[in-house]
C-alpha cells in the first residue's frame, strides 16, 4: 500500500470506464483505472460497431475500444489490466485490492460490465471451449464449411449469427418461443441470409459429442415436450448476460438480478461510490448509453468531491 489516497479510482473499462475516465482526466482528477485482464468489455468481442454516432462506415469493436482508451490517456488516465478483487467501502478512503496490494481513493466509479449467461443444459461444461461458445467474433473461424446453431433470440444472437455465415455452411438459430427481442433490422438481416434458418418453439435440452468434440444438440418443444436432434460442430450461446458485481460482496445495493441500483443520479446507495454501464444497465446496454452513463457519473464524481471540500 503506497498511502497516496486517489481522487477516483475506475473499476472496469469499456464504453462507460474509458469515458469516465476521459472526463475525470479532464477535470484534473488525475484518475486510475483498473480495466480488467480483457479490457474493453463486451466490444472486445464485436466484429462490427454499426450504430455508434460519428462512425459513419461502422468500426470493429476492439478498434473503438483502442482509441476511447487513447483519448483518455492523453488527458490523463493511468490504466492498469489487472483485476479488482475486493474493495471495502465501509469508511473513507475506500480500499480497492489489486493483486494483494491496496489502493485508497476518496471515490469509486464501477464499470465493470456483464459477463455472457450460459444454458446449463446436459454435456455443456465437457465442450466448453470444444465446440460450445459464447463468442463468434473468438471462435467463429473454426468452424469454416460446417454446421452450427446460435441459442439465442436477441439482438447479439442475430449478430451472432450473422457474422457465422462468414464461415459456416449452415447456421440454425434456436429461440424458446416465436417471438423474439432482437430489433426489426437485425431479425429481418439474420432471417433473410440464405444460410440461415430459424427454428422458434425450441430449447437445448442435451449436447452430443464424441471423442472428436460437439456433434449435435437434443432440443425440445416446450409446448409439447417432443424431442428432436440436429447436428451441428459448432454452438454459440447469445441468451443474455449477467452482472460482473461479486467482488461488491453485497456491499452496494443491487437488484435481485445483480445489477447495481443507483440512489441519486449515478450515485450508489454508498456515499461517493458510483456506477456506470452494463453493471447498471439491465435494459438498453448499448455502447452509446454506456459512453453517456461514465460521462454522468465522472461528473457527478468531480461534484460529489467539491460537496465534501
Amino acid at each position: 500500500m503506497s498511502g497516496v489516497v486517489r481522487n477516483v479510482i475506475i473499476i472496469g473499462s469499456g464504453p462507460a470506464g474509458y469515458t469516465a475516465g476521459l472526463y475525470s482526466a479532464r477535470a484534473l482528477l488525475e484518475p486510475l483505472m483498473f480495466a480488467g485482464y480483457m479490457s474493453g468489455g463486451q466490444l472486445m468481442l464485436t466484429s462490427d460497431v454499426e450504430n455508434y454516432p460519428g462512425y459513419p462506415q461502422g468500426i470493429g469493436g476492439p478498434e473503438m475500444m483502442v482509441e476511447l482508451r487513447e483519448q483518455a490517456e492523453r488527458f490523463g488516465l493511468e490504466v492498469h489490466d489487472k483485476n479488482v478483487e475486493r474493495i471495502d467501502v465501509s469508511s473513507r478512503p475506500f480500499k480497492v485490492w489489486v493483486e494483494g496490494e491496496e489502493f485508497l481513493a476518496e471515490t469509486l466509479i464501477i464499470c465493470t460490465g456483464a459477463e455472457a449467461i450460459w444454458l446449463g443444459a446436459e454435456g455443456e461444461d465437457a465442450q466448453k471451449g470444444r465446440g460450445i461458445s459464447t463468442c463468434a467474433t473468438c471462435d467463429g473461424a473454426f468452424f469454416r464449411d460446417e454446421e452450427v446453431i446460435v441459442v439465442g433470440g436477441g439482438d447479439s444472437a442475430m449478430e451472432e449469427a450473422t457474422f457465422l455465415t462468414r464461415f459456416a455452411n449452415k447456421v440454425t438459430i434456436i429461440n424458446r418461443r416465436d417471438v423474439f427481442r432482437a430489433s426489426k433490422l437485425m431479425y429481418q438481416r439474420a432471417a433473410n441470409h440464405p444460410k440461415i434458418e430459424i427454428r422458434p418453439f425450441r430449447t437445448v435440452k442435451a449436447w452430443l459429442s464424441n471423442e472428436k468434440g460437439l456433434t449435435g444438440a437434443v432440443l425440445e418443444d416446450p409446448r409439447d415436450g417432443n424431442n428432436e436432434e440436429i447436428a451441428c460442430t459448432g454452438a454459440f450461446i447469445a441468451i443474455g448476460h449477467k452482472p460482473l458485481t461479486r467482488f461488491l460482496d453485497g456491499q452496494i445495493e443491487t437488484d435481485s438480478s445483480g445489477y447495481i441500483l443507483h440512489h441519486e443520479h449515478t450515485m450508489t446507495s454508498v456515499p461517493g461510490v458510483f456506477a456506470a454501464g452494463d453493471v447498471v444497465d439491465s435494459r438498453y446496454r448499448q455502447a452509446v448509453t454506456a459512453a453517456g452513463m461514465g460521462c454522468a457519473a465522472a461528473m457527478d464524481a468531480e461534484r460529489w468531491l467539491e460537496d465534501q471540500s
